[in-house]
């Protein structure tokens, strides 16, 4: 399986969100972006890549440990930035972002404790994508018109091993669907 462990925005957060990527579909040059589907919208903790089925229950019950030991916390979508020279376009975050690196973190260690090879290390960029590029293209119009965003402020209560399915149709602009196969409560009181 495929997988990775997220943080999923409630409804009027990804609303709030899709009102702004509406204006921006707007901009010039935007149908050469390929933008992300609202239903697939997520805040990564950590990538991991394809796991083998033996996996999934330790790590979910590692990632369910680490979710215990972090409290709950407020965070809202805010302002934008991209990746590799325009490569990834997303949405920034603002709150609690000290505790959201603190369960990125956790959620990293899991995996290792699990056995998932989870690649090399980069310091955590909270961020949820919202188009992509194939090759290098100029997003500055998109990250200023971003600069001026914030989303509503939710409590982030869980944290989600979500299962990630490719498109194989090979029909142009077919999104990958995402299943959360587990969701685990943040704080003692879950």
């Amino acid at each position: 399986m495929r997988l990775f462990a997220a943080v999923l925005p409630p409804e009027d957060v990804t609303a709030a969100l899709a009102a702004e990527v509406a204006v921006l579909r707007g901009l010039p040059g935007a149908d050469g972006l390929r933008w992300t589907g609202r239903p697939g919208w997520h805040l990564t903790l950590a990538f991991y890549g394809e796991v083998d089925d033996e996996l999934v229950p330790e790590l979910s019950a590692r990632l369910a440990r680490a979710a215990h030991r972090t409290a709950p916390f407020e965070l809202a979508l805010r302002g934008g930035g991209q990746f590799g020279r325009g490569r990834a376009l997303w949405a920034g975050a603002e709150g609690g972002l000290a505790t959201l690196r603190l369960l990125a973190g956790r959620a990293e260690a899991a995996g290792r404790r699990a056995g998932v090879a989870t690649g090399e290390h980069r310091r955590y960029q909270p961020h949820l994508t919202l188009a992509r590029s194939r090759q290098a293209c100029d997003v500055r119009p998109y990250v200023e018109a971003l600069a001026g965003f914030t989303g509503p402020t939710w409590t982030v209560t869980d944290l989600a091993l979500v299962r990630s399915h490719l498109p194989e149709s090979g029909v142009p602009g077919e999104q990958p669907r995402y299943e959360a196969v587990a969701r685990s409560p943040l704080g003692s009181s879950g």
